[in-house]
């Protein structure tokens, strides 16, 4: 457990300067230039992303037991998994409803992500994962609605075309990954 956890500590701390340090990230950025920061940003990510990957294969050889989820669970996981690719591909499809209404799709998909998988997974390496990426997902969407309030910021009416692309696109990047890649790279095939 102790690479999983150094591994989120990494990644997560990380992801959470926005949230508790805004002014020195700010201040930063202004000293070493936002080239130097986004590689120094990125090469950290990828260390604790690997430490992550790393850490939970090994946790998953030996499972810590803390509950046993009902069956309805895994459906539950699977609906709210659906939900979460939408509000991913929100993020990306420039123009949508889903965007202007709730103006941080990613991050609300991070939380549905890693709440559908605490629900379906009841062993410790499963809630130590997806527990600190809801609890920073809880934490990043709270600060970015402040930013939001702060700066004033006025997200574009979305558009019709554009919601139902990000829906399309969202459905079949999830049937996709349900179906094929959640079996290939993480080894569990939810259907």
């Amino acid at each position: 457990m102790g690479l999983l956890v150094t591994g989120l500590i990494v990644f997560l701390g990380l992801h959470s300067i926005r949230i508790f340090a805004e002014d020195w990230r700010t201040r930063t950025i202004a000293k070493v230039g936002d080239k130097t920061w986004k590689g120094v940003y990125s090469l950290i990510s990828l260390v604790g992303f690997a430490l992550i990957a790393w850490g939970f294969g090994i946790a998953r050889e030996e499972p810590v037991f803390v509950w046993a989820p009902p069956v309805g669970m895994r459906h539950l996981a699977s609906l709210l998994t659906l939900i979460a690719f939408v509000l991913l591909a929100a993020a990306y499809v420039p123009g949508n409803s889903i965007k202007a209404r709730l103006h941080h799709p990613m991050v609300l998909s991070v939380k549905v992500w890693a709440l559908s998988h605490i629900l379906a997974n009841g062993n410790l390496a499963h809630i130590l994962l997806f527990g600190g990426f809801l609890v920073w997902a809880v934490l990043c969407f709270r600060a970015a609605r402040k930013r939001d309030r702060a700066a004033n910021t006025v997200y574009p009416a979305g558009k019709l075309p554009a919601t139902v692309a990000t829906l399309l696109v969202g459905v079949f990047a999830w049937a996709g990954f349900a179906m094929w890649a959640h079996g290939v790279l993480i080894g569990v095939r939810p259907f």
